[in-house]
């Protein structure tokens, strides 16, 4: 009992001390920038809002509308990759590295070759369908034999899927010349991110999110072993399925909004499991949170190096951890 109040303590502690790091970097995002601006002005912009007032106009229609897509970015990649790596019991699985984010890609630039004037919510339903037929081909390459999902396997597949997939958006841009429009998707960043985007996105986002915080006790049953959750009454397929396509929503949608952005769902899930163990219920809302931070630093620092794209720079972080969790076969410590 002791044991277990102590880890309370330490999983809310850990909470706060992330939610106050998250205030501070949104306060400082806000803050900063070509024209710097003060809190009060903020503050002014949100309860007294100005049309004719320059920096409330940047206030309330590029700062506030790219920090808030950081967050929900982040927000939606760790958590589907910590969901992910739960359900198909590979530590190595990202939306990057198993096709979500090229499959929804795909069908971005596919979209845009027919539709080049879709409105965000076509895109958004574009970018759900796209990463589960990425998802979906590579977890089936994944569990093409009977030892379940081998980790290599499913990594392989997804490199060779995401490749594919990636060179048939890229034929599609060239052919109907919506290249400069796909670049944006490929270098991924939350620089574009407006109002009407975040009016869509974010309910289907707090959903999925919601509807994965439910599950969280049938997700660490699962975690602990396929044989185990059966035993103990869980419906391991109906449980993988509804997670998996809640995993592909999340990524779909943040795809559609700041393009491909890989490793936010390696890295966070790691660092949480290392903070407050593998129960669900702790590691879902500690993965949102950390997630969030991560890509608000990260677009931050995009914006101090004078708008570099903020995929790349994630991608620095990742590459390295990837390799380094490959060299300790899947496992972070």
């Amino acid at each position: 009992m002791q044991t277990n109040n102590k880890g309370n303590f330490h999983f809310i502690t850990t909470l706060i001390v992330t939610a106050i790091l998250l205030v501070v970097a949104l306060i400082f995002s806000i803050t900063y920038g070509a024209a710097d601006i003060h809190i009060s002005t903020i503050m002014d912009a949100i309860f007294h809002y100005d049309v004719t007032n320059q920096q409330h106009n940047i206030i309330s229609e590029i700062r506030i509308p790219r920090d808030i897509g950081a967050l929900l970015v982040g927000v939606s990649l760790a958590t589907a990759g910590a969901v992910i790596q739960g359900v198909t019991k590979n530590s190595l699985a990202d939306p990057g590295l198993i096709g979500l984010n090229s499959g929804a890609l795909f069908m971005l630039a596919l979209t845009l070759g027919f539709f080049p004037a879709a409105p965000f919510l076509v895109l958004m339903f574009a970018g759900f369908l796209g990463a589960m037929l990425g998802g979906t081909i590579v977890l089936m390459m994944g569990r093409a034999r009977s030892d379940g999902f081998n980790p290599m396997r499913i990594i392989l597949a997804g490199a060779a899927v995401s490749a594919m997939l990636t060179a048939l958006s890229q034929g599609i841009a060239l052919a109907f010349r919506i290249n400069q429009d796909l670049t944006f998707w490929t270098a991924g960043g939350v620089s574009g991110t407006n109002w009407n985007q975040l009016f869509w996105s974010t309910p289907f986002i707090l959903i999925a999110l919601i509807c994965i915080l439910v599950m969280s006790k049938q997700l660490t049953i699962l975690n602990l072993g396929e044989s185990l959750a059966k035993g103990l009454g869980q419906n391991v397929s109906l449980i993988r399925g509804v997670s998996l396509v809640l995993s592909m929503i999340l990524a779909g949608i943040a795809v559609a909004m700041v393009g491909q952005v890989a490793f936010v769902g390696l890295i966070v899930p790691h660092i949480v499991r290392y903070l407050v163990g593998t129960d669900y219920s702790r590691v879902i809302p500690m993965t949102a949170l950390l997630g969030a931070l991560l890509v608000l630093v990260t677009d931050t620092l995009a914006r101090m190096l004078g708008e570099a794209p903020m995929g790349a720079i994630i991608s620095f972080i990742g590459v390295p951890y990837f390799l380094y969790l490959v060299k300790k076969g899947g496992r972070a410590a």
